[in-house]
């Protein structure tokens, strides 16, 4: 199928990119991402689910945890939480953490800062 021929690139090019770019950090998690959204896209959802913590805690260390990409990481991460009914922990994360980071950041009404207002709505309703 398309989506398994996908993965099967994806794969391979975070293969490449980790052997010849080894030292391009954004690089890789950008090729990671790619590789979690098809994961998701095919039901591999607890796989995507690894993946996401991975590529947030990295983003974290890099970029640190104000940063636009980091935030956009972390909601993705909070997607996949809610999506596999982890609810204590996507509130607590997304509550504690990534939230108030958002609206210091990013602003109450940037778009980012509103998706996890509504993801913890759900979360929590």
């Amino acid at each position: 199928s398309q989506p398994d021929e996908a993965l099967s690139v994806l794969e391979a090019n975070l293969t490449l990119i980790r052997r010849y770019w080894s030292h391009d950090e954004q690089t890789i998690l950008i090729a990671q991402t790619n590789l979690a959204a098809c994961l998701d896209d095919i039901g591999r959802c607890d796989e995507a689910l690894v993946l996401k913590r991975e590529i947030y805690t990295r983003r974290v260390v890099t970029l640190g945890v104000s940063h636009e990409r980091t935030i956009l990481s972390g909601c993705s991460l909070s997607i996949s939480l809610n999506k596999l009914r982890l609810y204590t922990e996507l509130k607590t994360f997304t509550r504690n953490q990534l939230l108030p980071e958002a609206r210091r950041t990013l602003g109450a009404d940037h778009d980012l800062t509103l998706d996890l207002n509504k993801i913890l709505a759900i979360a929590v309703g």
